[in-house]
């Protein structure tokens, strides 16, 4: 019953929403905003022209360098800043005073360095993901009990022991929420940087879509696909923290 309960009502929504954007969109009698037919129609036309595969790829290609490469770096060094508090308070100040500036703030600066590239919505997104991982790791490692690590140095445990042993399954569904919070914040910024600083991807298409030709069901469709895609990985982080959590 909860399986049913957790796939069909989901489906069930989703037709009652289609289906009251049908009514909308008949009732009003727009010839603006598109029917889900239409949008329906405007994705399959893009697909038949392999542009639409080439435009999801082009955007998971930049959150997958993006996102990754922060991770690489926002994790250890979040791990380590928390784990020497000198050294925290020290460069906390900095991290403190980048944490709040927009992504976005930072577009011009990227074109500038980098060009219409996809290093420039690559870094974006590097910056976008970098400091809700750092201050999740930070934070874990701090906020472990203090018995754990003196078990563990009780055992004979060795630091980088220590770190693998105790310290990361502690942290663990921290960084998993940091994880998945981080996602959310690249996501949103990869689309609003292919409307910039690239000609290619969703966020490219919905503003290719707007200035070209006005096909404003294109427009509906690039905004459906982030969506849908954005939930696709959300659930996948969602079903890694329960994992976790079981363990």
């Amino acid at each position: 019953m909860k399986s049913v309960e957790r796939y069909l009502l989901p489906v069930l929504t989703a037709m009652v929403l289609i289906a009251l954007w049908h009514l909308a969109v008949i009732a009003t009698g727009t010839n603006i905003f598109p029917s889900p037919a239409a949008v329906a129609k405007g994705i399959f036309h893009l697909a038949e022209k392999s542009l639409l595969w080439s435009y999801i790829g082009d955007s998971i290609m930049r959150v997958v360098f993006g996102y990754g490469a922060a991770v690489i770096l926002g994790i250890p060094l979040g791990i380590l800043l928390g784990w020497y508090p000198a050294l925290g308070r020290l460069v906390n100040p900095v991290i403190q005073m980048l944490r709040p500036i927009s992504p976005l703030a930072w577009m011009p600066l990227a074109v500038i360095w980098f060009g219409v590239s996809n290093v420039a919505p690559i870094f974006l997104i590097f910056l976008a993901s970098l400091f809700p991982l750092l201050v999740a790791a930070m934070d874990g490692v701090r906020n472990v009990p203090p018995m754990f690590l003196q078990a563990g140095r009780n055992f004979g445990l060795s630091v980088p022991q220590l770190m693998r042993r105790v310290v990361f399954p502690a942290i663990l569904p921290r960084l998993l929420v940091g994880l998945r919070i981080a996602f959310g914040i690249a996501w949103l910024v990869l689309v609003a940087a292919e409307m910039i600083a690239v000609d290619s991807g969703l966020g490219y298409l919905i503003i290719d879509s707007r200035n070209a030709g006005k096909r404003y069901d294109l427009v509906v469709g690039g905004m459906l696909l982030i969506g849908i895609i954005g939930l696709a990985f959300d659930t996948m982080f969602r079903r890694a923290e329960r994992l976790a959590r079981a363990e």
